[in-house]
């Protein structure tokens, strides 16, 4: 599932194909592309932010002095994508896309030599200047913990601003720390021996300074390795606990549980024996 890796992963891999080029065409189901005049845009950059994906474009028409805020193609747009559990991005020739398989394209945009295809994402809009500001998802973001300028201060206060939230719920609010998915909450807990349903109170700020530093950590490690996410580097088995309820502790060899915790239910997968008194 695409975490905060995944997605600057396809922030690299989409950089070479559609940064300094012009879009020759957008084909899009889920948003109103037409109202942005998107074809003769040079794109300026993609980034990657926490989970989200913008791909920044340049105002088509460039004018003297202020923009003219009710003619789109005088402002700057960004095509905002999140992928959620199911989407994907894929980079292609530019006349592959008609006759590949798989899921119909949501968003395709197209070069001269290449097409960068969106298939299911979870949320897909084109926002100007001011969607970008007004975005409550996008504005109110944490530090992102692959951002070489993020500020792991920052974050740290935001959690402990979450008092008797649970750790293991409080580190996936994206509002107080970007990237970290389902994936790395279990896997970093179990790594650093902390109990998911202990509230973020009960850490002081140098231990949740040290959670999000092996974060952090882990997630750079992924950056460059080609196939599935790793947090294990040595002997058979990728990861420490996720999905593996009701398998042995590769450590303790108390059986690995899983229980469902925050506003969504996410699932929490923990060693009731190496992270101090989780509560059954």
């Amino acid at each position: 599932m695409p975490e905060g890796d995944t997605i600057h992963r396809v922030a690299a891999a989409l950089r070479p194909v559609l940064d300094g080029q012009t879009l020759l065409a957008c084909t899009c189901e889920l948003a109103a592309v037409d109202d942005w005049q998107i074809v003769g845009r040079r794109v300026d950059r993609v980034e990657a932010r926490g989970k989200n994906l913008l791909v920044h474009c340049a105002p088509l028409h460039a004018v003297a002095g202020e923009a003219d805020p009710r003619r789109a193609d005088q402002l700057p747009v960004a095509i905002w994508t999140h992928l959620g559990m199911h989407g994907r991005w894929s980079v292609r020739g530019a006349g592959d896309v008609a006759r590949s398989s798989g899921p119909r394209p949501s968003l395709v945009l197209r070069t001269q030599t290449h097409a960068a295809v969106c298939t299911r994402p979870e949320i897909l809009k084109f926002l100007g200047p001011r969607g970008l500001l007004r975005s409550r998802a996008l504005a109110q973001l944490g530090p992102d913990l692959l951002d070489p300028g993020a500020d792991l201060d920052e974050a740290v206060a935001r959690l402990r601003a979450l008092g008797e939230v649970a750790l293991g719920a409080a580190i996936m609010r994206q509002s107080a720390v970007a990237g970290i998915g389902n994936v790395y909450k279990s896997e970093l807990l179990f790594l650093e021996r902390r109990d998911p349903f202990a509230p973020v109170a009960a850490l002081e700020a140098a231990e949740l300074r040290a959670l999000l530093e092996r974060a952090r950590e882990l997630m750079r490690l992924n950056l460059d390795r080609g196939g599935p996410r790793r947090t294990r580097f040595e002997g058979r088995g990728r990861l420490w606990v996720y999905e593996r309820s009701g398998r042995p502790c590769r450590v303790c060899g108390e059986l690995i549980q899983m229980r469902r915790q925050g506003r969504l239910a996410r699932s929490t997968y923990y060693c009731p024996g190496c992270q101090a008194q989780s509560p059954s």
